[in-house]
């Protein structure tokens, strides 16, 4: 009897040691979201079916949606510390948190194609000095794009040449809303969770926005007057970044599996936006003034950017990173799908 109750024992010994074996090998990843489900989050959301079903259940990642783990603004310092694993980033959110990064935020820079500006992101991101950038300072990883449509401006000030520009508090970020301000506009920056508010009292008279999803979750249509078609502004630089440890840590068939993923992202993305466009610019153009900014007009906006890119530059230059460098690596990126786009 003591016989065999010594070998139930260690049987059991075996059985639990083998369920903690497979309960260790079980990745989760907490990713932070801000903001309700939408167009833009449909990316992160094929990369978590994707890895779930290629792990076996093996490897999750958990999306918190509406900022649930923390505060959008501190979604690096929580990454770095060990607070979640990922989370939804802008770089316009985090004055001098990735100062190189706002490359991509310096007006009418990046492509108006998405297609095209698909590609300049990847590019931008794959960067060494980009790379080191978030990696250093962050211990972060680029992990899944976010490539945003271009911005237009929804609120409750006409908006159709820059004159109208003058004295509008327009919510833009910092770089793009330099181009703004030779203009007269005045920028403000409030989150997109808070818009709906910001416009509602009046803190915010016109919101720049990708359009037309994030005008559509966030239901500023319901307390606007007027939104623009053909500003076709650039706007924020958005990604979703990873704790480079987590990473780390991923078997390296999971890792190899990631520019399959980012692919799927991309598709999920572009779909989502098309889909997003087709539900929510008809009911705009039902309860809103549509007013058309014309070329001519944009045009001057155009003009104002090259001083801000060149001066973006110099300042980064200054502070003893590559500005120059980045910048004409970016400005040749671009260069490529316009000459793609002519073949």
């Amino acid at each position: 009897m003591r016989r065999r109750a010594l070998a139930f024992v260690a049987a059991m010994a075996v059985v639990a040691a083998s369920a903690a074996s497979a309960e260790a090998q079980t990745i989760t990843w907490n990713f932070n979201i801000f903001g309700p489900p939408r167009a833009v989050t449909a990316g992160i959301e094929a990369m978590a079916e994707f890895y779930k079903k290629e792990s076996n259940g093996k490897f999750e990642i958990k999306i918190a949606y509406g900022s649930a783990l923390g505060p959008e603004r501190q979604a690096p310092e929580a990454i770095k510390s060990g607070g979640y694993e990922g989370a939804q980033m802008c770089a316009g959110y985090y004055p001098n948190k990735f100062p190189l990064l706002t490359v991509m935020e310096l007006p009418f820079l990046a492509p108006r194609k998405l297609t095209d500006n698909v590609k300049v992101n990847e590019a931008v991101q794959a960067h060494p000095d980009i790379v080191d950038e978030m990696a250093k300072r962050w211990n972060i990883k680029y992990f899944s794009p976010i490539v945003l449509p271009a911005y237009e401006f929804m609120g409750n000030k006409r908006i159709a040449s820059v004159s109208d520009m003058k004295g509008v508090k327009m919510r833009i970020s910092g770089l793009n809303a330099k181009a703004l301000q030779t203009f007269g506009a005045v920028p403000t920056m409030v989150t997109a969770p808070e818009s709906y508010q910001a416009l509602e009292r009046g803190t915010i008279d016109s919101f720049g926005f990708p359009y037309s999803y994030t005008f559509g979750a966030y239901k500023l249509y319901e307390v606007a007057k007027y939104v623009t078609e053909g500003l076709a502004m650039s706007g924020f630089m958005c990604w979703q970044g990873v704790s480079l440890s987590a990473w780390n840590k991923l078997p390296d068939d999971l890792k190899a599996k990631l520019p399959q993923a980012q692919a799927l992202a991309v598709d999920a993305l572009v779909k989502a936006y098309k889909k997003e466009d087709e539900k929510w610019i008809p009911i705009f153009r039902q309860k809103l003034e549509i007013t058309e900014f014309p070329e001519s007009e944009r045009d001057k906006l155009v003009a104002a950017a090259g001083p801000i890119w060149q001066s973006w530059a110099k300042d980064q230059d200054a502070a003893g990173r590559p500005g120059t460098k980045l910048l004409e690596f970016v400005k040749a990126e671009v260069a490529k799908t316009k000459t793609a786009s002519k073949k």
